[in-house]
């Protein structure tokens, strides 16, 4: 009897380690769930976690990202898959906008309802990760670019990338006190392993601002709010 356990739980891990090699080299990206959907009212989300991407990797650095608002699936809309890495060793992906202007790249995410009661950046998975490994590949156009994301911390900066509205969005509730009802953080993108992206200063600034040293102790109002519900 003991024999045959060994034997199965050999077989299932043999079949896991099979599985996720595969994975590996094929890829699992994130699947794209339509809005309209039954799944979507039940999840209210647009994607649902997937692994590793696939595709060819850039190594030209990219001066223009105008293009890529301009990425328009017919289902999956305008979002672009992004990997981030996980403490346990397998990536986590996700779907996501993504926003250029000009020479910069950015990307958003937003939390609302009950992720509201979470402190920055356990409310998602990705951010979580993200604030641990700044270290992404993101999927574009088919092609996978291998990226530093740098969370922008000063609410005033965020508020000019988003012309002026607050990232911080506040209601009247029914106690008639102020509600926050969401909040919108932004990271800027940095392309890495471009030998040729310029001088290298825009990663090194990248790798600076994520530091250990950097980070103050208390995360400030651009990155965590003081005020909850």
């Amino acid at each position: 009897m003991l024999k045959a356990l060994k034997v199965g739980v050999l077989v299932v891990v043999a079949f896991v380690v099979v599985t996720l090699l595969t994975l590996r080299v094929t890829g699992l990206e994130p699947p794209y769930v339509d809005p309209s959907s039954e799944e979507f009212a039940k999840s209210g989300r647009t994607t649902r976690p997937g692994l590793w991407l696939a595709g060819e990797v850039v190594h030209e650095p990219v001066t223009n990202w105008d293009w890529v608002d301009k990425v328009n699936d017919p289902i999956k809309k305008n979002t672009i898959e992004l990997e981030t890495r996980t403490w346990y060793g397998i990536p986590h992906s996700v779907r996501i906008n993504i926003i250029g202007r000009g020479d910069k790249l950015y990307v958003q995410g937003s939390e609302r309802d009950f992720r509201l009661q979470k402190p920055f950046p356990n409310s998602k998975a990705w951010w979580a990760n993200v604030e641990r490994d700044p270290r992404v590949r993101m999927k574009i156009g088919g092609k996978i670019y291998e990226m530093t994301l740098v969370l922008i911390r000063d609410r005033a900066e965020v508020a000019q990338l988003q012309r002026g509205r607050d990232p911080v969005t506040k209601e009247i509730g029914a106690d008639g006190k102020e509600h926050i009802t969401q909040v919108t953080h932004w990271w800027r993108v940095y392309q890495r392993n471009v030998p040729e992206y310029g001088n290298g200063s825009a990663v090194a600034a990248s790798q600076t601002a994520n530091s250990p040293e950097a980070r103050p102790s208390g995360e400030n109002a651009a990155a965590r709010p003081a005020e909850r519900p």
